[in-house]
Order: C-alpha cells, then structure tokens, then sequence
C-alpha cells in the first residue's frame, strides 16, 4: 500500500524515521542549574546581647556564596549572546568563584581557564585540576604583596590569545550584584520580618553592593558593617602580605562603588583563626575563614542600638578547604 513502510530484511519490523532533536540552548541549559540554587538557611546562636544569626551560604551546590553569582553572571551572558557554545570562560579567583564557575561550566559544556595563586587552598586547586583541562598558576606577587594583580595580568593575556574568550570579571560585572540582589538578599528579605545589623564580608565587593542595595530598600535603618582583613587595600589600610584567602584584595574593586556601608571592621588574621575554631567548637558551624573574620566583627559588637539586636552575618564558604590553614595549629602558628 501507498506510504507504508517496507523492511529490509524480511521477518523485520519496519524502520520508523524520527525527526532529529535539537540540542538545548546554551541558555535552556543554563536555566536548567537555576532548579539548584535553593534557599540557603539561617541559624540561630546562642550569645549574650543580641538575637545572632549565620546565613549558611556554604549549603550551596558547590559549596559557597560564589555559586550565585559564578550562576547569574553565565545565565545573562548567555540571554545577551555574549557566550556561547565555543566560548571559553576565563576568570581570576582564591578558589571559591572559579570552582563554582568550573562545576557549571562543565554542567553545560563549556570550556573554562581559572587562573590562581599559591595562597588557593590545596583542596580547592585539587577540584579544579580534576575538573578543568587548563588551570593557570601565577607564582609572583605584585606590588601590594599580593597576587591579584598579576593574576589579572595573566587573565588578560589569555583573553587576547584564546579564541572565543569570556571574561566573566567578577570585580567589576554589574550581573554579580545583581545576583546577590536577586538571589541572597532576596532570600534573607523573605525570611526576617525585621533586621537591626548585618554584616558582610568584602573581597570582590559585589556580595555587599547587591545585598546592601536590597536589604536597605527592604530595613530602611538596617546597619550594614562591611568587614575586611588587615593588610586588604579595599578600604585604606596599608597593604601586606595577607595568608588566608577568600576576603580582602589588592585593589579597590569597582563594585564597591555601588554598596551602601554604614561601617568597615579590619580584622587580623590572628582573630579569624580563633574565630573559626569558635564557629565549630562552640557553635557546631564548620566554617572558612572569610566566614571567621565576619564572626570576629559580630564579636567585637557590643551594647550598640536596640537591647538586643536582631543581627545576620554571612557564612560564605564551608571549612572542609581551611583544614591544612585556619584549622592547623601548625600553620597558624606562623602567622604574623
């Protein structure tokens, strides 16, 4: 008969032709690992003068606050057809950005290039050598003692010599912010009914530019304390050689521009050692060092505003990388 289908061999079911499937879009992909970010969770602890909470950003699916913007800066370059299929994602990180960046680019096959430095955690260098085909290492420090610098030296040259490059810049790319206005603050705003303090971490700055913004728009007299390490140069100390990574820079970076801080702690290193080990010891929090220093600010808060206080501080990162570091005694016992 007309039309129906005659087999090759006999005793054999016809062959049946299927329409050729299109692959997803490089933006369906991407829309696809949004299904992962869930709500990270606040937690209650128990101290004197103030109701404290930790938002645990370490919950995220790679394990940190970078999950969110490493997601967003790559969702909007896609929408906008910045990246593509043949991009190759190029970024300078101390670890948590690019192995969150490693994790999704991977997920939706493209290619990336993280560039790092000595002060990486081994642990984090290990995720990223057995996720990426390229893992660039800078080894010299630049002129403030550190190496941010000159790993952005070496991400510009690999942009003008890789084809298909992508910067993702999370110093200065205004999707970082607002993936932190989006997603963090968003979340936070959902959850408290009031806040009287919160208190932020500061290294690329776009965590606090995109959670200031919201968090002021949402507690009109909410006090926003930007927290730094000594020896960071983002908010005028005297720069020096810094050792535990993940807080503080080498350069102002752009994003703070776009922040609304009401005040800036300097912590030393020394304090975000003992702070970490109280998060775990005495609060059940295995938490990383940006995470410590933020604890050590909340520390040194005292008697300040309402009689108790409702206070958030950010957990940005797990402590699981700061073993052979923060949680040595060995090593700890060299810092400065």
């Amino acid at each position: 008969m007309p039309g129906t289908a005659v087999p090759l061999f006999p005793g054999t079911a016809p062959a049946v032709r299927r329409k050729p499937q299109r692959a997803p879009s490089l933006v369906t992909r991407l829309e696809q690992l949004r299904k992962a970010l869930r709500p990270t969770p606040h937690v209650p602890l128990a101290v004197e003068h103030m109701n404290l909470f930790a938002k645990l950003e370490y919950v995220n699916p790679v394990g940190s606050i970078k999950d969110r913007p490493a997601y967003w800066i790559l969702k909007r370059a896609a929408e906008r057809g910045e990246i593509c299929d043949e991009t190759t994602v190029i970024e300078s990180s101390s670890g948590n950005f690019a192995c969150a960046l490693a994790a999704f680019t991977r997920l939706v096959g493209l290619r990336f290039i993280p560039v790092i430095d000595p002060n990486i955690s081994s642990t984090y260098e290990s995720f990223l050598r057995r996720t990426c085909s390229t893992v660039v290492k800078v080894e010299d420090r630049d002129d403030t003692g550190g190496f941010l610098k000159t790993r952005l030296q070496m991400v510009q040259h690999l942009c003008a010599t890789t084809p298909n490059a992508y910067w993702t810049n999370q110093y200065g790319n205004p999707d970082a912010v607002e993936a932190h206005y989006e997603l963090t603050a968003g979340e936070i705003c959902a959850d408290f009914a009031a806040l009287d303090y919160v208190f932020i971490g500061v290294s690329t700055a776009g965590t606090i530019a995109g959670m200031s913004r919201r968090l002021k728009e949402r507690y009109p007299n909410v006090r926003i304390i930007a927290v730094d390490t000594q020896g960071s140069v983002i908010f005028g100390d005297m720069p020096r050689k810094r050792h535990i990574p993940g807080v503080g820079s080498s350069i102002v970076p752009p994003l703070l521009s776009q922040a609304r801080i009401d005040e800036v702690v300097l912590i030393p290193e020394r304090e975000t050692v003992a702070a970490c080990r109280e998060l775990l010891l005495t609060h059940g929090l295995f938490a990383g060092g940006s995470s410590g220093t933020v604890y050590a600010a909340v520390k040194r808060m005292r008697g300040e505003g309402p009689q108790r206080p409702t206070v958030l501080f950010v957990c940005a990162d797990r402590g699981t990388p700061y073993l052979d570091t923060v949680f040595d005694p060995t090593w700890t016992a060299k810092l400065e």
